[in-house]
């Protein structure tokens, strides 16, 4: 390995075949540089999808009804499933270790007016557990608590852009607003760091809804957080559990997916999670391959130079050269020119993705990037490739007998 020697016969080797060297190796380099590129695009898809739900908790489901599509039960096709307050004590009965926080949504749009400034906004009216649910951020003043909860009090959480479009450059917080006519006081402003729009909602208690509104129970939706120490197996366990115990609670048709739909973001990760294995599986593949093509080129300029050089090899062996001196000198200069055709490669790319990766941030890709067991692998699969290129060519080498040598013309 640090033998001088060697390395100058090496430099000696490459200078007399610069650019037969520079083009095997370029196709090395830019297998590589494709590679990780590839790689970092798979994680910036991922990157990508985790920020677009940045913004809820991921261990999150939410429980939405319909109108069922089949008969089942005694009763008739096209019957409205209705929730009630009744169902999250409910839930929260069945399943008291799996249930982190739950909140029912009932859903109103809302004519707002403050002093001479209206707007239209959409009204969650919400339990206090929703903060967590939604991962909401309550800048000024708080969040919706127990007591205002339990006294039907009318209060109200703004968005950012609530709060500019009705109150421009007054503090809101304590004042009073008129909903569909009737007064709210503010007593938070809330921002989403996901979703602009998200800043022109409102949250307002459940019970103060249900009052104003024919003294009903009723509910739009459950939201809910599962343990958060599920993997993915278990979440999607704990979804199959619930959807079960609402289609017998409500009597809804195991095939029925009208009755009832229970969104678990789990399933999206699972999708992805696939999707995305697969692209990994692909690239790596499509990365190979161009790999491979540059091996190739590097197995086959190691033969040319053998073939130049067999008189020389020829009178090493005559003066008692072994087989191994032979073959070691063919496969330091194989993985001499693999590993540093790579590693120029991989550090252009890296070094592409460090500058450029954290300013790339859209809805559906952000951040491409490597970590660090890539870069790891990449090194260990550059020196097994040099290696593989010039074994051929080295034991081809070692087999060279010393009459035959001296005697090619």
């Amino acid at each position: 390995m640090f033998d001088r020697d060697i390395w100058q016969e090496i430099y000696h080797s490459i200078s007399n075949n610069k650019l037969r060297t520079f083009l095997t190796g370029f196709s090395v380099g830019w297998g590589i540089f494709i590679l990780v590129l590839l790689l970092a695009s798979v994680k910036g898809m991922q990157n990508g999808f985790t920020l677009q739900f940045s913004d809820d908790a991921t261990n999150s489901i939410f429980v939405r009804t319909g109108t069922t599509s089949l008969a089942y039960g005694g009763f008739e096709a096209g019957r409205r499933i209705q929730m009630t307050n009744d169902d999250i004590e409910y839930i929260k009965r069945s399943f008291p270790n799996d249930v982190e926080y739950i909140s029912p949504r009932v859903y109103q749009n809302t004519s707002a007016r403050y002093k001479s400034e209206t707007g239209s906004y959409n009204i969650q009216a919400v339990y206090p557990d929703h903060q967590a649910i939604e991962k909401t951020i309550v800048n000024k003043g708080r969040f919706i608590n127990t007591n205002d909860l339990l006294n039907a009090s009318k209060v109200a959480v703004i968005g950012r852009k609530v709060e500019e479009d009705l109150f421009k450059n007054e503090d809101a917080i304590g004042k009073f607003v008129e909903f569909n006519g009737l007064p709210f006081r503010v007593i938070g402003v809330f921002t989403d760091d996901g979703d602009d729009n998200a800043e022109r909602n409102i949250y307002a208690p459940t019970s103060t809804y249900q009052k104003m509104y024919g003294q009903t129970n009723h509910i739009d939706q459950i939201a809910l957080t599962y343990n958060p120490n599920y993997d993915l197996t278990e979440a999607l366990a704990f979804s199959d559990r619930l959807e079960n115990v609402f289609r017998r609670r409500f009597k809804i048709a195991p095939k029925d997916q009208s009755g009832i739909r229970i969104f678990n973001y789990a399933e999206v990760f699972e999708d992805i999670s696939n999707f995305t294995g697969g692209l990994d599986i692909a690239v790596i593949i499509v990365g190979l391959l161009i790999l491979l093509s540059g091996i190739v080129g590097i197995g086959n300029i190691m033969v040319f130079i053998i073939k130049e050089r067999t008189k020389e090899i020829g009178v090493r062996k005559a003066l008692g050269a072994e087989p191994w001196s032979i073959i070691k000198l063919v496969l330091f200069e194989s993985v001499f020119i693999t590993a540093l055709s790579g590693f120029i490669g991989l550090g252009i790319a890296t070094g592409l993705l460090a500058i450029v990766g954290p300013n790339i941030k859209t809805g559906a890709f952000a951040n491409p990037s490597v970590s660090m067991s890539i870069v790891v692998t990449a090194t260990i699969i550059l020196i097994v490739a040099g290696v593989l290129a010039g074994l051929i060519p080295a034991m081809k080498a070692a087999r060279v007998k010393p009459i035959v040598a001296l005697s090619d013309k």
